[in-house]
């Protein structure tokens, strides 16, 4: 298949955008993989932002950190995405240059514990004011639960009414696949 598939294409998406030095987020550490991705791009002078509410999550995160020598570029955070603007230094407000969030619940994980839509809208606002201009944000939307379903039908209602002055917005689905698989929905901010 010559057609990216979902998350090689949310990664070419901040390969894009994030060059060493710069300062990321990941906003759901999940089992780690995002964090581990955007720590080897920013670099040893760029800073990596996790957050995720499940201690399975932040230890995950951390070892997969540890074995590739990587902990010293990431400070994670466990509490909610939504907290972003209170925590991440105002030194680096305006300058985020990539973002990824995997909305739905963790991988192996309590499949009770999902992302929220109030949550997850908060916190796109605030990491939106937070970038630098051209940066991406990318949303990874597994909808094939309820709660999914649901957030996803805020999420698009919520980038579909952004100002194109202020963001294009992006969708990038498959769209004759079983099983409700997942979407991108990428942000780059002007």
């Amino acid at each position: 298949m010559k057609l990216d598939r979902i998350l090689p294409f949310a990664r070419q998406l901040l390969d894009r955008a994030v060059s060493p030095g710069d300062v990321v987020i990941d906003a759901t550490l999940g089992n780690g993989h995002d964090t581990l991705f955007l720590a080897r791009l920013v670099g040893d002078n760029g800073r990596v932002y996790g957050f995720d509410i499940q201690e399975e999550a932040i230890e995950n995160t951390k070892e997969q950190l540890d074995t590739h020598e990587l902990a010293q570029r990431v400070t994670l955070f466990h509490q909610g995405h939504e907290t972003v603007m209170n925590v991440i230094p105002p030194v680096h407000h305006g300058k985020v240059t990539g973002a990824i969030f995997n909305l739905g619940y963790l991988p192996g994980g309590d499949k009770e514990i999902v992302t929220r839509p109030k949550t997850t809208i908060l916190a796109l606002n605030q990491i939106l004011e937070m970038m630098a201009p051209e940066g991406i944000l990318v949303l990874v939307i597994y909808h094939g639960h309820p709660e999914g379903a649901v957030e996803r039908d805020y999420i698009l209602r919520y980038v579909e009414k952004l100002d194109q002055n202020y963001v294009h917005v992006l969708r990038y689905q498959f769209m004759n696949q079983l099983n409700h698989p997942p979407f991108i929905v990428a942000l780059e901010k002007r």
